[in-house]
């Protein structure tokens, strides 16, 4: 199975932000242990911190080229009308990821854009969530 792992502003910071919430790992480390957990499929991996670069993805994996897509959009879950679109505009199923529990935090952060046309949301899970999203896409 092909799958896009997108995450958005900021969490090329792992590891080194906020470490109390976020914890001490890079993502480019937790990927590693993802595919070996996941070695029959395709684990691609992007980053980026500008939302059109996202949108970008989102399009260009969405029809066919992956089947499944795990999405961390960081702050933009919560301001982005643009991504929500995308996601929505997409066959791919997506799977909304979220390392804090959103719903826990500061009070803009409680609303996500993206739950209602994700096919699944894994919210306050650590990285472990990323590996929680690639099972769901797997069943």
């Amino acid at each position: 199975m092909n799958i896009l792992i997108l995450n958005g502003p900021n969490l090329n910071l792992l590891g080194q932000r906020e470490p109390d919430l976020y914890g001490n790992r890079s993502f480019e480390d937790y990927l590693e242990e993802l595919q070996r957990l996941f070695p029959a499929d395709s684990l691609t991996y992007i980053q980026s911190n500008h939302e059109g670069d996202l949108i970008d993805a989102i399009q260009q994996y969405g029809f066919g080229k992956a089947q499944g897509i795990v999405l961390n959009a960081g702050g933009y879950t919560h301001t982005s009308v643009s991504l929500r679109d995308a996601v929505a505009a997409v066959r791919t199923p997506v799977v909304e990821v979220h390392i804090t529990d959103i719903n826990q935090r500061e009070p803009f952060r409680r609303h996500s854009f993206l739950t209602d046309v994700c096919a699944h949301s894994v919210i306050g899970h650590g990285l472990d969530g990323y590996r929680e999203a690639i099972q769901f896409l797997r069943k």
